[in-house]
């Protein structure tokens, strides 16, 4: 693998996890409810996968415009994976160490958005109950949960991943 394809990604990588502490500490210093934006997430969602495409595409134009499946594949994943660990640890030191108390309020404000969806869509109250007693048992950032939630945000961003280096791959005529 080129060198400089995995330094693209990298630089990526490190673009997508500044950006993404980013959204996570701005928000925390202004507002903290403003975490628990469905329309934050789904810019969060957007941005990682935007990241990840341009990764692709910068990495094809560092090598003459083409690139294999799995070199798309690996720029895409090292952009993804170095971004979202950024955001990882930034989010684990915060709330563990820097402020805990704010860990707490997000998972108030968490549950009463839960609810407020759960009661639109006309769930039982005994379903709403369960789940908020369930949530309310869970530490969203003991080390386990962090590296669960990381791991599953890896398995679905390389579902997409293999999606975007299916689209992007381009194979050099000249090789072999």
């Amino acid at each position: 693998m080129d060198k400089t394809l995995k330094s693209v990604a990298t630089n990526f990588g490190l673009y997508l996890g500044t950006l993404l502490a980013l959204i996570t500490i701005v928000p925390y210093a202004i507002d903290i409810t403003i975490l628990t934006n469905t329309w934050l997430g789904i810019f969060i969602l957007i941005a990682i996968i935007v990241f990840g495409i341009i990764s692709v595409a910068k990495a094809k134009q560092v090598q003459a415009g083409y690139a294999t499946f799995k070199e798309a594949f690996t720029a895409y994943f090292i952009t993804v994976a170095l971004g979202l660990l950024i955001s990882t640890l930034v989010s684990y030191v915060l709330f563990n160490f820097i402020d805990t108390d704010a860990a707490e309020v997000l998972k108030q404000k968490t549950i009463e958005k839960t609810v407020e969806m759960m009661e639109g869509f006309n769930s039982p109250s005994g379903v709403i109950d369960q789940t908020v007693e369930n949530m309310e048992a869970q530490n969203n950032y003991s080390i386990a949960n962090i590296v669960k939630g990381l791991a599953g945000y890896l398995v679905m961003f390389s579902i997409i991943g293999l999606i975007v280096a299916a689209a992007m791959k381009k194979k050099n005529p000249d090789a072999e």
